[in-house]
């Protein structure tokens, strides 16, 4: 770093280090990121990452929190209209890729671990969604409406998760995104019928 370069404001700091770290743990998951490539993509010294998270495990955790919140921030909740919801997810995931692969690299970093970092707001954020589905639905917050929004949250992330498995049985209509999420959304409209 160029010690005659401008000082660089703490909030500046924090968002270019949450943008490398994006980058970097969504290719290399937890354990393969190096804070030293996360500092040089973001032009701080190394330490910045450990003065603002305190560990690289905790910079992950904020990672996917801020993820999750622009997600939460561009989807609606599914309301009265699941499928709509659900072909918007599918086309949200499909362009995040990053978020997608971060989800995947919590889910084996943390695996067999009962609690996730943070993970009460993503259990009230999850509550709220379910509420909103069951409204929708004209019913009571159940076991039944959380497992539906688990199932729609998996038909959404299933395109963007497996890609080569899209390749292998649809061959070129693979790439056909708009197709796929509107099978998704069409077999949702049946399942809820």
């Amino acid at each position: 770093m160029d010690p005659m370069a401008p000082k660089v404001s703490t909030a500046a700091t924090r968002t270019a280090l949450l943008e490398a770290a994006r980058e970097e743990f969504a290719a290399y998951g937890i354990a393969g990121a190096r804070v030293d490539r996360i500092a040089e993509r973001a032009g701080v010294n190394k330490e910045r990452i450990y003065g603002h998270f305190g560990s690289k495990e905790k910079l992950f955790d904020a990672v996917i929190t801020e993820a999750l919140d622009d997600l939460t921030a561009q989807i609606a909740l599914p309301g009265a209209d699941p499928v709509d919801y659900v072909a918007k997810l599918t086309d949200y995931y499909r362009s995040h890729p990053d978020l997608v692969r971060l989800l995947m690299w919590e889910a084996l970093h943390y695996r067999g671990q009962e609690l996730l970092p943070g993970q009460e707001t993503r259990v009230e954020r999850c509550g709220r969604k379910k509420a909103s589905l069951a409204a929708g639905r004209g019913e009571e917050p159940s076991a039944q409406t959380g497992r539906l929004l688990f199932t729609l949250t998996g038909l959404a992330l299933f395109p963007a998760m497996m890609p080569q498995l899209g390749r292998i049985i649809l061959g070129d209509a693979a790439d056909d995104h708009e197709a796929l999420r509107d099978q998704i959304a069409a077999f949702v409209t049946a399942a809820l019928k």
